[in-house]
């Protein structure tokens, strides 16, 4: 599966919700589901701008959600309209792409994870830990609490 680094406090928005256009600097053809990694690196500025006071898991994944669209901005004035989407502070709106997401979740427990640059391929079950079951298990209740237990 996909899986993308997104900085916190960037990482809890999206999987709250409440971010649903992630910028980045370059395009993308992939759509669909995808998971979001939280890297070591927490941005502090941005975190007492948004006025999020919490500890962030880090160096983990601690969601997912749906790529379905990539919007491309031709100007800082449409990147500036859509800031309640992306809450990029000033520094960071100088990128022309938006990612488009819905359909976020967090996982009830973050798998720890080493990110990469870009979307990166991984595959849970045949990681090199120790007890594989474990991680069977985490990824089976994680599906049945995410898409059984709700309906």
């Amino acid at each position: 599966m996909k899986c993308l680094s997104v900085s916190q406090p960037f990482a809890d928005l999206i999987i709250s919700g409440k971010k649903t256009i992630e910028l980045r600097r370059w395009n993308t053809n992939f759509r669909g589901e995808f998971l979001i990694h939280s890297p070591l690196k927490i941005r502090i500025e941005d975190a007492k701008r948004l006025k999020i006071k919490k500890k962030f898991v880090t160096g983990a994944i601690i969601g997912k959600a749906q790529l379905y669209d990539v919007k491309k901005y031709d100007s800082i004035k449409e990147i500036k309209s859509d800031e309640r989407f992306h809450f990029a502070s000033k520094k960071f709106q100088n990128k022309t792409f938006g990612f488009m997401l819905k359909n976020a979740k967090p996982l009830r427990i973050p798998i720890p994870w080493k990110g990469q640059l870009g979307f990166f391929e991984i595959d849970i079950p045949k990681t090199k830990i120790k007890n594989k079951k474990i991680v069977s298990e985490i990824i089976d209740e994680e599906y049945r609490y995410q898409w059984i237990g709700h309906h």
